[in-house]
């Protein structure tokens, strides 16, 4: 994307962004998402928090969009925010050794007999390589230098993103090369390129951007679903697991008045269910670092998408069938015990060993905000809540 294009596609997105359309504020995480990790990569110093930064960034700059009237004002709003928590996790984590860490991983990795040992070990070794170079550059140049990487080497869409002139940037990026051994700055290029966020790490804050504004979500949910009636989705928009509920709850409250419409809406919010449990899956896979966490990962996600393939096909065919409201209350009770359990029982077992191996690697004590927003017991908990309210309301304005 040209500098020209970001630009328009900042002023046409932006004003339905701040309307609460996720969908052109996805559009626009996908457009930044390189300047936003390369700027936390370049203090932190560490690819998995640059990402874990970026992330809470870009909710962050969602949550408080209505507040920014000027689209050119976004970029560098973006990049402040950014700075911000960057330097607060550095602060966080101002005596915990990268290399040190670095080091440990990769006897694990290189005494792991797994296939795929070797190829974690080039990993390990572009990190510290990256490492040595990013903490031998002044800030600045570490920004400009990655972004340059990943941005197609183009010096002008990085003076775009990071809001310099072209020959501040090509200043920048000359004494980085004067700074840094050719050799280095190959691997360091290669590295800068392959640790890039892709399209999964845009799915996944869109999901997350979900989880942060219920309010919004659920008034696209109820402007779906027409007036006075629940909007199916609405739960999953508060939670990843209660998208299946959400569709089920539009079932059951669009079960009360059948039509071809509301079969329509209801299918509708069964598929934000299940596409939020598709961000989900591809988050969860994140913290999967060996074969046997991949193939645990994937076993439970197998098991939890045929559980709300089959909750929410029953609810679509009470629906469609015309079945009684009692038919459908049980059917939906059922579903969502099975896959609270799932959550609450299965899915910690599954993950605990690698929620505690990355809660030591970033200094905390527990899983981030965004697993527990979307994992945890209470998410689980506010889900259920929200499905049995909207029906109850369903049935008593009939």
């Amino acid at each position: 994307m040209t500098s020209a294009m970001l630009e328009t596609m900042l002023q046409d997105e932006l004003p339905a962004a701040r309307k609460g359309c996720t969908q052109s504020y996805g559009r626009i995480v996908l457009a930044c998402q390189n300047t936003v990790t390369s700027i936390a990569l370049a203090i932190t110093r560490d690819v998995q928090a640059s990402e874990d930064i970026a992330q809470e960034a870009f909710i962050k700059a969602w949550q408080q969009l209505t507040q920014l009237n000027n689209s050119a004002s976004f970029l560098p709003w973006l990049r402040q925010i950014t700075r911000n928590l960057a330097r607060d996790w550095l602060r966080a984590n101002r005596n915990r050794p990268l290399s040190g860490e670095a080091a440990e991983v990769a006897i694990g990795m290189a005494a792991d007999p797994a296939p795929d040992g070797a190829d974690a070990m080039v990993r390990i070794e572009e990190e510290l390589a990256a490492n040595e170079i990013i903490s031998a550059l002044p800030e600045d140049s570490r920004e400009t230098l990655l972004l340059f990487y990943r941005e197609g080497q183009s010096s002008q869409q990085v003076a775009t993103l990071l809001g310099l002139s072209d020959a501040a940037v090509r200043k920048r990026l000359s004494r980085a090369r004067a700074t840094v051994r050719e050799e280095m700055l190959k691997r360091f290029g290669e590295f800068a390129r392959s640790t890039a966020p892709g399209s999964a790490f845009a799915a996944v804050v869109s999901s997350a951007v979900m989880l942060a504004a219920p309010s919004t979500a659920s008034a696209i949910a109820l402007g779906m679903a027409g007036a006075g009636k629940v909007g199916a989705g609405g739960v999953g928009a508060n939670t990843v697991g209660g998208g299946a509920a959400g569709g089920a709850m539009g079932a059951v409250a669009n079960g009360l008045m059948p039509n071809p419409l509301d079969l329509w809406l209801v299918a509708g919010g069964i598929g934000i269910g299940m596409l939020a449990a598709w961000f989900a899956s591809l988050y969860l896979l994140r913290y999967a670092e060996t074969p046997v966490e991949q193939r645990q990962v994937r076993k439970f996600l197998r098991l939890h998408n045929l559980t709300t393939v089959l909750f929410c096909g029953s609810m679509l065919g009470a629906v469609a069938l015309k079945l009684s409201v009692a038919t459908g209350l049980t059917v939906m009770a059922i579903g969502m015990i099975a896959l609270n359990y799932q959550y609450l029982i299965t899915l910690p077992r599954v993950m605990a060993p690698m929620l505690a191996r990355d809660a030591a690697r970033h200094g905390r004590k527990g899983p981030s905000w965004i697993y527990r927003s979307m994992f945890g017991r209470t998410a689980m908990v506010t889900a259920t809540v929200f499905a049995v309210a909207a029906v109850l309301h369903a049935l008593l304005g009939r």
